[in-house]
């Protein structure tokens, strides 16, 4: 398929699970895959090889997407690599690090969470839209969590993705008269390393099993989403916050 034939694309956090994903399909769709990464060098030299063994065109570039400097590099060598124009954008860095409590929480944590999942969104969007032309498609990964509140001790997790959930319909809004599009998309359980790190067995069996499809998500599932929240499929979606759970919550 080649959807998306001649198309840049920057996925941030891409160098595993959701994002590898996201950056694996969207290159399978023809379009130029920036794969950036933080601290996973490893794996974002594995998406990067995956996506060449398939004929697709990709790099990676490491960039803390929480810090002002580093966005910039990230856009001066997209720029270098695959010119002055990106079509797609994928706000897909972000982590929940810890669960903790209301009297857990303190000024360090909750900067590390917002600015991670939150400050990122807005400053890598804010970095890249004067790249994109009419046809542009912003894709920001919020949450369940955003929606429900999220499991017991992600408060600010669920807080910063209910930021990027509102962020993304004023973005909408404000470029739509460009010609580009804006979605976010809310993922509930995706079996990948973030919940083999921070949900429970448990509590991992008992939420798969109350869920009408009777299992966990994969992360295969959510790129297939994003890719076509990329495409001109989806010409007339935009400000939407579209939920992939299997059926266990409802907008």
């Amino acid at each position: 398929m080649s959807r998306l034939k001649g198309k840049v694309a920057v996925v941030t956090g891409g160098s595993r699970d959701i994002g590898r994903a996201i950056s694996i399909k969207l290159a399978k769709d023809g379009a130029k895959v920036v794969v950036n990464y933080n601290s996973s060098e490893a794996g974002a030299n594995k998406t990067v090889e995956d996506i060449k063994s398939i004929g697709g065109q990709a790099i990676a570039i490491k960039a803390d997407v929480s810090k002002q400097d580093d966005i910039n590099n990230l856009k001066a060598k997209t720029i270098e690599a695959f010119g002055n124009t990106v079509d797609i954008l994928v706000n897909n860095a972000g982590g929940l690090f810890a669960r903790k409590t209301l009297q857990e929480l303190d000024e360090s944590f909750y900067n590390l969470v917002m600015n991670v999942n939150f400050k990122s969104t807005v400053f890598v969007t804010q970095a890249f839209e004067p790249l994109m032309t009419k046809g542009g498609s912003i894709i920001n990964l919020s949450s369940q969590a955003a929606r429900d509140g999220g499991g017991g001790g992600s408060s600010l997790y669920a807080s910063s993705k209910g930021a990027v959930t509102t962020f993304s319909r004023a973005m909408a809004k404000e470029l739509g008269p460009k010609g580009i599009r804006v979605n976010a998309i809310c993922p509930g359980l995706i079996g990948t390393k973030f919940h083999d790190d921070f949900t429970k067995d448990e509590i991992r069996n008992k939420v798969a099993g109350a869920t009408p499809l009777r299992r966990e998500g994969q992360a295969e599932e959510v790129a297939g989403l994003v890719t076509y929240l990329a495409s001109n499929e989806a010409s007339f979606i935009t400000g939407n916050n579209i939920d992939i759970n299997g059926g266990l919550a409802f907008s």
